[in-house]
């Protein structure tokens, strides 16, 4: 008996920011393997019957390993289960999802994959931020602050690029990435937003300076899971009504 496993980007959690393909999948696999960022509305609308088993992965907490995950997933397919391996935001898009494909094709097991709305981009759309702009920003990068080997981005070439930097996986200690940010290069006053939970009905955000990020984050609460967007367009969000008002909290 042979089923397949489908890589399925949930987007960042609103469940009208799925595509209709991934719906389509969705409603098509008798089993979802659940990120612990994928919204509540969207595991409603699994079909009756469907298993769905939380394999939650959080940095900092308590998290179901990705050995086990990728186990799971190919022993459910052995048993003839049709598997969404359902992820927040696009399974390419720090999501494991390369690794998860090349894993379970070495195996022999069908698997196909359907992309999904990053939180990255998304945050352009839910503040009116412009992540390109043709007068400021002539193109958008996502980075991630935390690695498995440790090691970092070139935040220096980064910094040169004059480029919209949207960094996932950064708050952990946002003291210590803002004082790397400026000793590579970032001006203090540069402007960034830190977004939470982007899409969700849950979303918070403050608009502030590099100067004063790890103040203000502080102050407003915000925690992971949060993207950092550092670059002039920052201080273009719709809600950033004037330039005395820094820090804006909503």
């Amino acid at each position: 008996m042979n089923g397949k496993v489908w890589l399925v980007g949930a987007g960042p959690g609103d469940a009208e920011l799925l595509t209709l393909k991934a719906l389509r999948v969705l409603q098509s696999c008798d089993t979802w393997l659940v990120d612990d960022l994928v919204g509540r509305d969207i595991l409603g609308l699994a079909r009756p019957g469907t298993r769905i088993v939380h394999v939650g992965k959080r940095g900092g907490c308590k998290s179901t390993s990705q050995a086990f995950i990728l186990r799971l997933m190919a022993r459910y397919a052995r048993q003839g289960k049709v598997v969404a391996r359902v992820k927040g935001g696009d399974p390419f898009i720090f999501g494991r999802g390369g690794e998860e494909w090349a894993w379970l094709a070495e195996r022999g097991v069908d698997v196909e994959a359907v992309g999904g709305i990053t939180a990255g981009l998304a945050v352009g759309p839910a503040l009116g931020l412009p992540l390109t702009h043709r007068s400021v920003a002539r193109g958008v990068v996502l980075v991630t602050a935390q690695t498995s080997d440790g090691s970092r981005p070139d935040w220096a070439a980064l910094a040169a690029s004059r480029l919209t930097i949207v960094c996932y996986m950064g708050m952990s200690d946002v003291a210590a990435l803002a004082g790397e940010l400026m000793a590579a290069g970032f001006a203090a006053s540069l402007p960034v937003a830190v977004v939470h939970r982007v899409g969700c009905a849950e979303q918070r955000h403050i608009v502030t300076r590099l100067q004063t990020l790890a103040a203000d984050v502080a102050r407003s609460g915000l925690a992971s899971p949060a993207v950092i967007v550092l670059g002039e367009v920052a201080a273009l969000a719709q809600v950033a009504v004037a330039e005395q008002a820094w820090p804006i909290a909503v």
